[in-house]
């Protein structure tokens, strides 16, 4: 159960940083037609998990439950995107290569196709 809320409380916080971040960048750039807030924010997670993801386990700075809250509570709820990259980057730094494309490309394919079917299935 504590791993639950560790996760839990991680997830609130990174939802409602991820929900002020875009909310301010969206507004910084309201003339332009693309989301900008969801790049960012993505970009954002991505640098963030990979230097505490890196300081993890360089200096073994985070214990279990540290990681719990912070990579999978905190950066999950502000962005999965970061642990999508993160695992494709664990899979080519070990020469997964194989892995790693198909992760990338059925993650994206995947996730369209998925929108795309969730999308007709509501609007006929």
């Amino acid at each position: 159960m504590r791993n639950v809320l560790l996760v839990g409380s991680g997830g609130f916080l990174g939802s409602v940083a991820r929900y002020l971040l875009t909310g301010y960048v969206t507004q910084a750039t309201t003339a332009a037609r693309f989301p900008y807030g969801t790049l960012v924010v993505n970009v954002v997670g991505c640098l963030v998990i990979g230097i505490l993801a890196g300081a993890a386990e360089q200096r073994h700075l985070f214990s279990a439950e540290s990681r719990l809250f912070l990579l999978t509570g905190l950066l999950g709820g502000f962005t999965t995107f970061s642990a999508f990259a993160y695992e494709s980057y664990f899979l080519a730094r070990e020469h997964a290569w194989p892995a790693a494309v198909a992760n990338v490309g059925l993650q994206i394919l995947l996730g369209l196709a998925a929108v795309w079917l969730g999308h007709r299935l509501v609007a006929g």
